[in-house]
């Protein structure tokens, strides 16, 4: 039972090469098959941390895999979604702005690793996360996926928002760590 979010977590990673493969299947089914695979995977991220918390079952190999695990997840598609937006700036935009600042802050908790001192997740950083990956499932659903018009805005208004919040959460993070980096 304790390994059950390790096995999410392993899920998670498995799941996104077969992600970038449904962006490559033809018509319709690709948006749902991704959007689907992609919502998915991204239930996974919620359910591995809360079960570890809920059964006390938190463990080393989890705590190194689950930001690993997100991180490859949101990055793959993000570039599967800038990939197949024929240069749409306002996927392309937030997308790069999301990147920076998951490897500004993936640095940060490293160089604050090395000097002992943690860098815990905010609950705006996990409001950023949730308003992301809705919006990334959104996107990669599409106009086209859903049937529905204005479902690509609806996603490009939500990855814009996700953007915002993740430049607040970024410089958060980063005014914690100012006084272990000056020191």
């Amino acid at each position: 039972m304790s390994s059950i979010p390790n096995i999410l977590t392993a899920l998670r990673i498995f799941l996104i090469p077969i992600l970038v493969f449904s962006f490559f299947v033809d018509g319709v089914l690709s948006n749902w098959l991704a959007a689907t695979l992609f919502g998915i995977a991204s239930l996974t991220d919620f359910f591995d941390g809360y079960l570890a918390r809920l059964l006390k079952a938190e463990s080393s190999l989890g705590k190194l895999l689950d930001p690993i695990a997100d991180k490859l997840l949101v990055t793959t598609a993000l570039i599967m979604l800038i990939h197949f937006g024929d240069g749409d700036l306002l996927i392309t935009i937030p997308a790069i702005i999301i990147l920076f600042r998951e490897i500004f802050v993936s640095g940060l908790r490293e160089f604050l690793a090395e000097i002992n001192v943690g860098l815990p997740v905010s609950k705006l950083a996990k409001w950023k996360t949730t308003v992301q990956m809705i919006s990334l499932a959104i996107l990669i659903l599409g106009d086209k996926g859903s049937g529905i018009e204005y479902t690509d805005q609806l996603g490009r208004i939500g990855l814009a928002i996700a953007a915002f919040l993740t430049v607040i959460t970024g410089l958060v993070y980063f005014k914690t760590s100012l006084k272990h980096i000056k020191g």
